[in-house]
């Protein structure tokens, strides 16, 4: 069935698609991680602003409509629920539990949810609804001794959309300056302590510290301290992830309207603190980044050069038959990002349509890696189990598929074009430069003047059914381009 996640005070008006969906969609076989090669298959699934969670040995997403799903190896899905009703298993009688929800936010379903295990053992699910045509919107939250349920509500603790009456910090609401409290996401810090960042459109993304014997904020934040955002502008689904590796809290947005002619992108920012101030990679400090005020609502020019834009619309051109699955995506976004202390793997969660498929949409995972810089990657292709290892010049040249994802907020398709990495490290065809390994894997490239700095690895190739070469590297003005390598 469709229901509507339905932001026509944003402009938007979209529909989720919403429904169960676990079958094989394509096959092949690969190198594994043991080099050994090995089928390739996916079991896929519906959860739209996919949240993800560990528990034990499997992942867990949660989402928008009470929608959830499970996994064990990141390639084969199982749903667990899929649509806001009194039967769904993680909130049995859910009109009833979350009436006092729904009455204020004046809907009937519920938005992005996220769950974090605290240290009391139990699961907290914190929900949000909307009204959808106003920033009118209500988040609290769930407990539960199962991750899978059933939670019971503790009860709601922000509000927003009070026209015209007295704020969460005291003062008359101000849709451009204050948020509207949906899409939160739960963390510790490196010093355990924990924190809710969230926020979309409106006044933008805020950040609150926590109670973790309670699970609700500690009084007196008002609505936390503001990240980024403000005047209405299009930039929602906050989640931060913070990296050993690099030191860094990992502030992951995304830009858009989340539909298929919205131009969803998803963005990057970091800092040493949780509470900011998030840079992009020119160093511009994102909470000075909002729509203006003096145009229409949504006004993307002010905010689409700031960034580090990870992923956007793109298609890659291949000639195989109409009825092969599409090489690309449309509005790919509002991730999440998990990080594998034991393998040093970081996996990027996150929903999209695809080509010509209109607003039907499925759960994506792909494998991102921190750069020389210190910003992360992404893999072009979905993940199977691959890893980064030794690569020799021989193993990289050859003419790839080539993206580059720009900085733009557009529904237009960031097709690819055809490029040659030459032995003798010249980059040749579309684009002109240079290329070369600065270690086992890392990658560098020079592109029509610009320096891009990311990894090589092979990679599934999920259009082609092969194992191929790729690459993919950020500039130091925050765009990334991708590169998957043709047969020959």
């Amino acid at each position: 069935m469709f229901t509507t996640r339905n932001k026509v005070w944003w402009g938007l008006g979209s529909l989720c698609l919403v429904l169960t969906v676990g079958f094989v969609l394509a096959g092949g076989w690969a190198n594994g991680s043991d080099g050994v090669e090995q089928e390739v298959s996916f079991g896929d699934v519906s959860v739209h602003d996919p949240s993800v969670v560990k528990d034990g040995e499997t992942y867990y997403i949660f989402g928008s409509h009470l929608a959830s799903a499970k996994s064990d190896d990141l390639m084969h899905w199982e749903q667990v629920s899929t649509q806001v009703s009194d039967d769904n298993p993680l909130i049995p009688n859910v009109y009833e539990e979350l009436a006092e929800a729904f009455e204020w936010a004046e809907t009937d379903t519920l938005w992005a949810a996220d769950v974090i295990q605290l240290e009391d053992g139990n699961y907290y699910m914190y929900y949000n609804a909307c009204k959808g045509d106003s920033p009118r919107s209500v988040m609290g939250v769930a407990v539960a001794d199962d991750i899978e349920g059933p939670y019971r509500d503790l009860g709601i603790f922000l509000k927003s959309g009070m026209w015209g009456e007295e704020s969460e910090d005291g003062t008359i609401y101000d849709a451009q300056i204050h948020p509207n409290v949906v899409d939160p996401h739960v963390f510790f810090d490196k010093d355990g302590l924990l924190w809710m960042v969230y926020g979309s459109y409106s006044g933008g993304i805020f950040i609150m510290e926590m109670n973790p014997e309670t699970g609700k904020p500690f009084p007196g934040q008002g609505y936390g301290k503001h990240l980024m955002g403000g005047n209405h502008s299009r930039i929602e689904a906050p989640y931060i992830l913070y990296s050993p590796e690099t030191d860094y809290y990992y502030l992951h947005v995304t830009f858009g309207g989340l539909d298929a002619v919205g131009g969803y992108n998803m963005r990057v920012a970091r800092s040493k603190s949780p509470e900011g101030p998030y840079v992009d990679a020119e160093g511009n400090e994102m909470d000075q980044v909002k729509s203006n005020p003096d145009l229409p609502l949504f006004d993307d020019a002010s905010i689409e050069p700031y960034g580090v834009k990870q992923m956007g619309n793109f298609l890659f051109q291949t000639e195989l038959d109409e009825d092969s699955y599409p090489a690309g995506y449309v509005s790919p976004g509002h991730n999440s990002v998990y990080y594998d202390e034991e393998s040093g793997k970081y996996q990027l969660f996150f929903h999209t349509r695809f080509p010509d498929r209109g607003e039907f949409h499925q759960v994506r995972v792909h494998q991102m890696f921190m750069n020389s810089e210190g910003w992360p990657v992404i893999a072009p292709h979905r993940y199977t189990g691959e890893k980064t290892g030794n690569v020799s010049d021989q193993d990289v040249s050859g003419n790839y598929r080539f993206i580059n994802h720009g900085k733009q907020i557009s529904a237009e398709m960031n097709e690819s074009i055809e490029i040659s990495l030459e032995p003798d490290q010249k980059i040749t065809g579309a684009v002109e430069g240079k290329w070369k390994r600065t270690g086992d894997h890392l990658a560098e490239l020079e592109i029509n003047g610009d320096v891009y700095n990311g990894v090589f690895l092979e990679q599934w190739d999920e259009a082609t059914g092969e194992s191929v070469m790729v690459f993919t590297a950020v500039s130091e003005t925050g765009v990334s381009v991708w590169g998957s390598k043709i047969s020959q």
